[in-house]
């Protein structure tokens, strides 16, 4: 993964993928022998029902939880294999956002968005970024507004900002539009399919929500762990109509 936003994005791998969570005496599979390929540039909606191991599948992709088997590369970096000390660091090239804002309530929003960088000595001016990143998910002029002082869209809008500052390829999307009414999950979308482009990321999106997935190039579905379909959406079909001409089920 690079330094700079001068590339196509991230190119993903994951090989024959396991996770299990114990549930009382039983071991139950969260992400089940599960094998994909992520090209760069790209963005991928992970769709399934609850319990399915979408969250739990980016949450392994972005080294927030350790797998039981198989293998995660990342342009060439098997991050499974990884130390510690460059997993954090790894962690720290990947940008995510999840359903909860995870904002700080007392810090402005420009605070917020430099928060990841604050320890780190960086070769930018971190305020000038938060200021340049503001501006591009729309809330230039929100500087110094409080998170309590913000919409939910506009809180949403401050947390991808805080996930591109440290320049990622790949971006994790858990559920952005959860917390969301359709029309703002709408432009929370359109913007992260903007900033793709702009910035050079390959972002998986997992959702159970059809708008979420009518944006994005390709669909994924999950049922128990395991991938029951994978389509691309490319020409402008619905997912729904994709699902529905190769006879899959409905999102």
């Amino acid at each position: 993964m690079t330094d700079s936003t001068t590339g196509a994005g991230a190119t993903v791998r994951v090989a024959e993928l396991a996770k299990h969570y114990q549930g009382g005496d039983v071991r139950i599979p969260a992400v089940a022998g599960v094998s994909l390929e992520f090209a760069p540039g790209t963005m991928t909606a992970i769709t399934g029902p609850s319990g399915s191991g979408k969250s739990t599948l980016l949450h392994l992709i972005g080294a927030i939880e350790a797998p039981d088997a198989g293998s995660i590369t990342v342009d060439d970096m098997e991050i499974t294999s990884m130390k510690r000390r460059h997993l954090t660091a790894y962690r720290r090239r990947v940008g995510f956002v999840f359903q909860r804002y995870h904002l700080l309530p007392a810090l402005t929003a420009l605070d917020n968005v430099i928060a990841p960088v604050v320890p780190y000595r960086v070769r930018f001016d971190k305020a000038a970024r938060g200021r340049e990143l503001l501006a591009a998910v729309g809330l230039a002029g929100r500087e110094h507004s409080l998170p309590s002082q913000l919409s939910g869209g506009q809180q949403q809008r401050v947390a991808i900002a805080r996930a591109l500052i440290g320049a990622p390829t790949l971006l994790l999307a858990d559920e952005p539009t959860g917390n969301l009414d359709s029309r703002t999950g709408t432009e929370i979308l359109d913007l992260l399919a903007a900033l793709r482009a702009e910035h050079a990321m390959t972002v998986l999106v997992a959702t159970h929500e059809q708008h979420v997935a009518a944006a994005c190039d390709r669909l994924i579905r999950l049922r128990d762990g395991e991938v029951v379909q994978d389509v691309s959406l490319a020409g402008g079909e619905q997912p729904e109509e994709t699902l529905s001409r190769l006879g899959g089920p409905r999102l």
